[in-house]
């Protein structure tokens, strides 16, 4: 009897199977996991026009806010800026205003309206309140006028520099080179630009991990070899680029209401008392906001002649924070309004970080 020897065509069968079902499992895999990628980019793009629309609907309802005030003054208990609302508010069209979390359609908005005349403006800001900002953080003696020539330098046209200033020349010399603006700023983040202005004096604080004291006293004397200067508050803190130029009463902090010619610290803490009212916090019911700006500062123990043009009760300048969730998604969005009786309120800018 003839053997015939065995083929192993069956085991081949089998094997080009079991890499046709891997392969077919990893298309189908693959295929799958696009579908999903897909779809989350799909959703996250619609996503993005609603945070979009809601952080514009936001700005907008911002608008309105400041539009309904009646009130003749500006100050930190009324409902923009997150108080209980004053006296004028109270049977008004914002009484009872929520500015957190408020619905729209799926998604959530949440706003906070900041005036920006409660600081000082650094493009209009003389070399007195330049000096007496560094001063009250207590910038080295030595260091103040090298900062408030090269902010004037900065801003100003090209010119010789001033004494301690800089312009082109100076920054072109540095490791990356620039050129000296010569032009108003349009982001307080410049000033990191200008000479001698550190992280540290434009923040506050110090690049430690320790955090800043309560109340810190510096005398402007300078500090020790090595030792990384500590500021209680930065500039970022008292400046800002864009307002009426005047400082509100009713807004202004203690640091930037000792910017105002004529305002010492005593003169500065009797201000708060006076608009704080009896509980003498901010931003409470019984506030008692200053509605005469030279009459609060002549009672207030300063020097109202002083002050002249350079104060006001009323804000027309607001930074606008608008923070629009959809689902997990969030987004915050800025803007600034500008306020005034004839044209209303309208949108300087509007941008997203």
């Amino acid at each position: 009897m003839k053997i015939r020897p065995r083929h192993n065509s069956d085991g081949i069968a089998l094997i080009v199977a079991l890499i046709a079902v891997l392969v077919l499992s990893a298309l189908a895999a693959g295929f799958t996991l696009s579908m999903k990628v897909e779809s989350r980019l799909a959703f996250n793009a619609n996503s993005e026009t609603q945070l979009y629309w809601l952080g514009r609907s936001g700005v907008e309802y911002c608008r309105w806010i400041l539009a309904q005030e009646r009130c003749p003054y500006d100050s930190l208990n009324q409902i923009w800026a997150g108080g209980p609302g004053a006296e004028c508010e109270t049977n008004g069209s914002l009484a009872g205003l929520s500015l957190n979390r408020y619905s729209v359609g799926d998604g959530t908005v949440s706003i906070k309206i900041v005036d920006l005349e409660r600081k000082a403006n650094i493009n209009t800001a003389t070399p007195l309140e330049i000096q007496q900002a560094l001063t009250l953080m207590g910038v080295d003696a030595n260091d103040i006028s090298v900062v408030s020539d090269s902010i004037q330098d900065w801003i100003g046209p090209d010119e010789p520099p001033r004494v301690a200033g800089a312009e082109s020349d100076y920054y072109q010399g540095l490791d990356p080179p620039y050129y000296a603006k010569n032009a108003p700023i349009d982001d307080l983040s410049e000033l990191l630009l200008v000479r001698g202005i550190t992280p540290e004096m434009y923040w506050g604080g110090s690049s430690t991990n320790h955090a800043t004291a309560t109340f810190q006293h510096k005398l402007g004397l300078g500090t020790a070899p090595g030792q990384i200067p500590n500021y209680p508050f930065g500039l970022v803190d008292v400046f800002t680029p864009i307002s009426t130029g005047r400082i509100n009463l009713n807004t202004a902090n203690a640091n930037v209401l000792q910017m105002i010619p004529g305002v010492d610290a005593v003169t500065a803490e009797n201000i708060i008392k006076l608009r704080a009212g009896p509980d003498g916090v901010d931003g409470t019911e019984d506030d008692t906001p200053i509605l005469d700006a030279g009459s609060a500062i002549q009672s207030a123990g300063g020097n109202p002649n002083v002050a002249g043009n350079l104060v006001t009760t009323k804000s027309s300048t607001f930074e606008v924070h608008v923070t629009a969730q959809v689902g997990t998604q969030t987004r915050e969005y800025i803007a600034i309004l500008l306020r005034n009786s004839s044209a209303g309120v309208r949108v300087v800018s509007f941008y997203w970080k």
